[in-house]
């Protein structure tokens, strides 16, 4: 009778373990909120759903594009909020070679390789780590040998989690368990601080805190070079209109932005951004070297939650990162991390109204 016991004790432990497994891989949308500062996300591609912050006086608005459905999220081809990854970014030919070896990775971008391939981060579901509504969530998502053609086995976590007073971070890791490889993830998140439903962002100010970019060819594939943006549309060294110079660069803003900084890995400011009918500013720091700022060029017609459809220059997005296609460009920052080491790269946006 006690080993029958027993027995039944084990297996309603292990129906129990299942179950709580089962509820962390579930598909769900998460808050996390603090006083009137909320933000929503979803397990599906550890995204951002929703932000929704005061506006000069009080009145709350969401400032990130996205859908209302998970079922939208997995049909989308935007990217709306999510992390993407293994490499964020284009890479050229979808290949490389590492360590002497050729990979030939997925590719779905003509012959490139965008935002991790067809099947990248931002379409997985990921695990629920933990969760406080009042302070962080942690998701996590092991990347196995050979997915979208990368090589070795990744461990990959990110939190978000809300600081002081209408301040978000997002820390994203990755630790590689077998095999050396290139990480490089990035939020891709679309902000829009007059409100998500408000029109376009052509009025937005912008201040970049980088005085390089790394120019493109015409399927956006870094050409190798590092230029510098005095005299240029590309410079935003001080804010100023998102479309005061759209008469120079008529489809918009798509490239990467060499941050200024003094040592690899250090905390540095990236970009502010202010909206001046709510009077919402958005500020970002960050750890990396480079930051895509891309707005919307290529949204098309999209629709979005509530119905409402968004269309070319909806948003901004500022995208910290490694630079595209380091992995065919030597002389850029190296991607690629090793057994042994960690990849962390850390975002903080911190929000205010005026």
């Amino acid at each position: 009778m006690a080993k029958i016991r027993e027995m039944c004790l084990f297996l309603l432990l292990a129906f129990s373990i299942g179950r709580v497994s089962e509820a962390r891989s579930a598909i769900g949308v998460y808050e996390l909120k603090r006083g009137n500062f909320s933000v929503k996300l979803t397990n599906y591609g550890a995204t951002v759903v929703s932000v929704f912050l005061p506006d000069r006086n009080g009145k709350l608005d969401d400032v990130v594009l996205g859908f209302d459905s998970i079922e939208d999220y997995k049909n989308d081809t935007a990217y709306f909020g999510a992390i993407v990854g293994r490499v964020a970014n284009r890479i050229k030919g979808a290949q490389f070679i590492l360590n002497g070896k050729k990979y030939k990775l997925v590719p779905n971008d003509g012959n490139n390789m965008l935002h991790g391939g067809p099947k990248g981060f931002s379409d997985v579901v990921w695990q629920v780590q933990s969760y406080n509504t009042d302070t962080h969530i942690t998701f996590t998502y092991n990347s196995t040998n050979g997915e979208e053609g990368f090589p070795g086995d990744l461990r990959v976590s990110v939190t978000y989690m809300l600081i002081n007073t209408n301040q978000l971070s997002i820390i994203m890791r990755a630790t590689p368990l077998n095999k050396a490889t290139p990480v490089n993830l990035a939020s891709h998140t679309y902000w829009n601080l007059a409100g998500h439903s408000s029109g376009d962002v052509l009025s937005h100010q912008v201040q970049l805190f980088a005085d390089k970019i790394t120019p493109v060819d015409r399927e956006l594939i870094p050409t190798g070079d590092i230029l510098p943006v005095t005299g240029t549309p590309y410079d935003f060294l001080h804010i100023h209109e998102v479309k005061s110079k759209f008469h120079e660069l008529p489809n918009g803003y798509d490239i990467n932005y060499v941050l200024k900084y003094e040592q690899d890995g250090h905390f540095h400011k990236a970009a502010v951004v202010y909206e001046s009918k709510s009077g919402r500013k958005m500020e970002l720091w960050t750890n990396q070297p480079g930051l895509q700022f891309y707005t919307s060029n290529m949204l098309g017609t999209v629709k979005g939650k509530g119905g409402f459809i968004y269309h070319n220059y909806a948003a901004i997005c500022l995208e910290t990162q490694g630079f595209p296609d380091a992995v065919n460009h030597p002389q850029f920052p190296s991607q690629i991390v090793k057994p042994g080491e960690r990849y962390e790269h850390v975002m903080v946006y911190r929000f205010t109204a005026n």
